[in-house]
């Protein structure tokens, strides 16, 4: 009589046993689906963050070049041609990578239609270009398509103490810059939106806005306009949330 139940204990922790690993192949199951529908919706949400800040680019080159070429008798031609240049460079933003013998050869084009053009005082005009162009690359170059395959990993020796803490460590030491920053995660906001979440008014909130958007981690669409996150610091968020794991 003892051995039989012997025998129904073994069977009752056999068939717990069983249920644990069922349940953890389901968990895994789970947690496997979860990255993955994870990375799906990271994939579409650059894509998304891609297009708004190719339409930043372009809004905002047309929108300058509409107030530096007001005087401009030569307006009405060389607009359409500046917007064209500056429109296809904004999409360079789609690529997953840029060369830098393309980026040459867009230096190149700009310098060639400056020699091209019929009076010297087309300088002024061509000089807004130069500088929205360099802007562009700047967006660019922050969202790292450049080509940089020949590069070796950065090691911890090669940290700059001074530009990691004033670009990286000292804009993300707030916690209301912090709130600003994670707000723009999935959606643009608004100053008033900001004002409400960060319970900060005007100047105060203004000072914290600036500092984000001085170290690149925020833009502003245009004048007076929504503000949304850079790529700079959506992945700053990224190595957040992944570090906080460690906390």
């Amino acid at each position: 009589m003892e051995n039989m139940k012997e025998i129904d204990v073994l069977k009752v922790e056999d068939v717990n046993d069983k249920l644990e690993k069922i349940h953890n192949d389901i968990k895994r199951l789970m947690e496997k689906s979860n990255e993955e529908y994870l990375e799906l919706m990271l994939k579409d949400l650059k894509k998304d963050f891609t297009s708004s800040i190719i339409t930043y680019m372009k809004d905002d080159a047309e929108a300058n070049l509409e107030k530096n070429m007001e005087q401009c008798k030569m307006k009405g031609s060389c607009k359409d041609v500046f917007i064209e240049f500056l429109g296809t460079n904004a999409d360079l933003l789609k690529s997953d990578k840029v060369s830098k013998s393309l980026i040459k050869e867009k230096h190149e084009e700009l310098d060639n239609k400056r020699k091209n053009a019929p009076y010297n005082k087309c300088e002024t005009c061509f000089s807004e270009v130069r500088s929205l162009f360099n802007k562009q690359l700047n967006l660019i170059h922050s969202n790292q398509i450049y080509e940089n395959c020949q590069e070796e990993k950065p090691k911890i020796s090669a940290i700059t103490e001074e530009k990691m803490v004033k670009n990286v460590l000292e804009p993300l030491s707030n916690k209301q810059r912090l709130q600003i920053l994670k707000a723009m995660a999935n959606k643009t906001q608004t100053f008033s939106a900001l004002s409400e979440l960060t319970g900060l008014r005007g100047g105060n909130l203004l000072f914290h806005i600036q500092k984000l958007q001085e170290t690149n981690l925020i833009i502003q669409r245009h004048e007076r306009g929504d503000y949304m996150i850079t790529k700079k610091g959506f992945n700053l968020l990224l190595l957040l949330a992944d570090f906080q794991r460690l906390i």
